[in-house]
């Protein structure tokens, strides 16, 4: 179960901030629980995990063991909401180091989600002489990333394979949009992405789980692991997604304008990029909201750790811990000592690196930086199912205490029409 840490803000804020925001909390919390606040028809992802399909997890499944024994390679094609949260699962629960054997799982691979022709190109060779499945993922079918990176990968495929509609799969509308089309010309398989949950909440839908389950991870401990948060924190007491809401709330409302998420364990920067997309798009309206931005320590540390120390004081943090990282390895004896290092010999590594996060961690409260820790016992599917749903959680009853629709992202349009106007389209 997650853990919140935060007796640390206290000293940034009076002594009675966080207990006279606590009954707009709970109106918040309940507005989310009951569905009376905006954008309540998009609620689904609560809903789903209140309601779990098996069949489809089970569907899902099967089509995964699929992919594991017929492909080298699962091009997943999607931008946003529609890859952020499968890769940051992905690079949760995979080994840094793996080799691919036959029957495992595929090479999980990312396109559609920038416009670099030099990516494209590398990408096309890197796939020649490969058994490639292609997971193309977009609500619309026409969002441009993803289209074009599709255009090219469909015309590469139809050159090579003959059987497309079992290697290429369609994750998209009920009945609307460019890929139903396809779908039903071409006889591509589909999965649907329920039109009440948002793409920015769409990693325990197909959006997310058909290239979890490919990759070789458990998506029913993952996704139950959320269910077990879902009906959790929807108590008032003792619910730390609803304290991580209030501590951010409070510190907004002393002028605080951005929020760093810090991981110490690198295959937990993914989930940093996810959260990083969930609360930008969905608190970042009407001059409202904490600006998300995501260091991986140590290495930031001998790059923006400077301005952390002793720049700007508009800076919270937000540490994202593991209790057990797996790390058992220990620091060898030196026979010479010639390094210097034989202080640490036989310390674990993970003590080590727990050690640099509390320097780390009271070096910033002193130089004046507000941080908490959210902290995981170890990265397992069912633990990255509930801290997924504990920032969901999160995200919706701040945007209620900031007066927003969670739901909505008005201002991503803005850059669309310009970029339109410049490529010359019509409509």
């Amino acid at each position: 179960m997650l853990r919140l840490e935060s007796d640390s803000i206290q000293s940034f804020l009076g002594g009675d901030d966080l207990s006279a925001i606590r009954p707009e909390v709970a109106v918040a919390h309940r507005t989310l629980l009951e569905k009376s606040g905006a954008g309540r028809e998009f609620l689904g992802w609560r809903d789903l995990l209140t309601n779990p399909n098996d069949a489809l997890l089970q569907d899902i499944s099967a089509t995964a063991d699929e992919i594991r024994r017929e492909a080298d390679v699962l091009l997943c094609i999607g931008i946003g909401g529609s890859y952020l949260g499968a890769r940051a699962v992905i690079q949760a629960l995979t080994p840094y180091f793996s080799r691919r054997e036959v029957g495992t799982s595929p090479e999980i691979l990312f396109a559609g989600h920038h416009m670099s022709g030099a990516y494209v190109r590398e990408l096309l060779d890197h796939l020649n002489g490969k058994s490639v499945y292609v997971n193309v993922i977009s609500k619309s079918g026409t969002t441009l990333e993803p289209a074009l990176a599709f255009r090219f990968i469909n015309r590469w495929m139809e050159d090579r394979f003959a059987d497309l509609e079992r290697r290429i799969i369609v994750t998209t509308d009920p009945s609307e949009g460019a890929l139903n089309v396809l779908h039903r010309k071409r006889g591509y398989r589909k999965y649907v992405i329920p039109p009440e949950v948002g793409g920015r909440f769409s990693v325990l839908t197909p959006v997310g789980l058909l290239p979890i389950a490919a990759a070789g991870i458990d998506i029913l401990s993952l996704f139950y692991g959320a269910a077990s948060a879902c009906e959790r924190y929807e108590r008032t007491d003792d619910n730390p997604a609803l304290d991580y809401a209030a501590a951010r709330y409070a510190l907004l409302r002393k002028g605080y304008s951005t929020e760093l998420l810090a991981v110490f364990e690198p295959r937990l920067l993914g989930m940093g990029h996810w959260w990083q997309q969930l609360f930008g798009e969905r608190e970042g309206k009407g001059g409202n909201g904490l600006f998300p931005a995501v260091v991986q320590y140590s290495t930031d540390l001998h790059s923006v750790g400077q301005y952390v120390q002793e720049g700007m004081r508009t800076l919270i943090e937000t540490f994202l811990m593991v209790e057990n990282d797996g790390g058992s390895v220990t620091v060898p004896v030196s026979k010479q000592d010639l390094d210097g290092l034989d202080y640490l010999a036989a310390k674990p590594m993970t003590a080590i690196n727990r050690a640099a996060y509390e320097g780390t961690a009271a070096a910033h409260t002193g130089g004046g930086v507000p941080n908490m820790t959210l902290w995981i016992d170890r990265i397992t599917p069912g633990e990255v199912g509930e801290t997924i749903y504990f920032f969901e959680h999160a995200v919706a009853v701040g945007c209620y205490l900031l007066g927003i629709n969670p739901f909505d992202q008005p201002g991503v349009e803005a850059y669309k029409r310009e970029m339109f106007w410049r490529l010359g389209r019509q409509t």
